[in-house]
């Protein structure tokens, strides 16, 4: 009885992990709860972000570590990743202009297989945010034996295209319609020169081809053709991905269990409206997540485990 309390009271396991990769290993970390009843790996949003949910270009709210800390006092183990060319997995990034979405896709599989070995379990859940719902609902198209499940969190449920015109809806003329008509070149499969100066981030040539491979995907119709259990969670007050996506996902996946959190915005923690209220939440990393996030999911987990 000591020793269980003991164990008890050691808290979760957090183990470092290389998970070897061309041209160089990729890096997560294992958080294990004792008797964990399911194990998952959250996959990160787009750009820079890092296994703990942060980067360098003003995002620290620390999402995946908090939603990692949360799950493991639920019993569920997680593995959270620095994605190729990110953090400790920098190395393994090599050339922007050689990243392509699918490069992603192989990198989930291939972490699910090593977290279900890893916690002893058949599989592991695709727990996605943002972009990571994406790489998750691509990563099952031809179904997978070592995932579980999926959980998105604040995923897109229209192809990028339309959401990054509605992000893109306010630039001033003549910038917006430069902007769009990038992006309709880019859906075409076909690379622009001439792109405004001021959207260099989004367009610059090295992140061509990404964009290419990436903008014709459509999560609804890949939600729509995978069988296995789906979890979608969505923020009212998200402003980065709207409820509407939410909704066009589980319209498409009629056997999903769809959770709306009122008040919730794009990084899962409570936050008004109000575009720089909203924002403020995004670099505070003690800001708790949401109640009812990581109830939510542990819950469908632990309903579809039969736990």
């Amino acid at each position: 009885m000591l020793m269980l309390t003991l164990a008890l009271l050691a808290g979760p396991v957090s183990t470092e992990i290389s998970l070897p990769a061309q041209p160089a290993p990729l890096h997560g970390t294992l958080l294990t709860p004792e008797s964990a009843s399911a194990v998952a790996v959250i996959l990160p949003g787009s750009g820079p972000t890092d296994r703990d949910g942060n980067n360098p270009l003003g995002l620290s709210a620390s999402t995946y570590r908090l939603l990692a800390d949360g799950l493991a006092a639920q019993g569920i183990a997680t593995l959270r990743i620095d994605k190729r060319g990110v953090g400790q997995s920098a190395a393994a990034g090599g050339d922007e202009f050689d990243l392509r979405f699918d490069a992603y896709v192989a990198d989930a599989r291939a972490w699910a297989a090593e977290a279900a070995r890893r916690a002893d379990k058949p599989c592991a859940w695709l727990i996605g945010h943002s972009e990571g719902a994406l790489i998750a609902l691509k990563a099952v198209e031809d179904g997978d034996e070592k995932v579980c499940g999926l959980v998105l969190l604040s995923g897109a449920g229209r192809p990028a295209g339309v959401v990054i015109r509605e992000q893109l809806a306010a630039l001033p003329e003549p910038m917006k319609t430069k902007a769009f008509s990038a992006l309709t070149e880019l859906e075409a499969g076909r690379t622009v020169a001439d792109t405004p100066p001021a959207l260099a981030a989004l367009f610059r040539p090295s992140v061509q081809p990404y964009l290419i491979s990436w903008l014709p995907l459509d999560p609804a119709a890949l939600v729509a053709a995978y069988d296995g259990p789906v979890f979608i969670g969505q923020g009212t007050t998200d402003i980065q991905v709207g409820v509407a996506d939410a909704q066009a996902l589980a319209a498409a996946d009629p056997l999903g269990t769809l959770k709306l959190w009122d008040g919730v915005n794009h990084v899962l923690k409570t936050a008004p409206a109000d575009r720089a209220a909203n924002i403020a939440a995004y670099s505070n990393p003690d800001l708790p997540l949401a109640p009812g996030v990581v109830e939510d999911v542990a819950a469908f987990i632990h309903d579809q485990t039969g736990r």
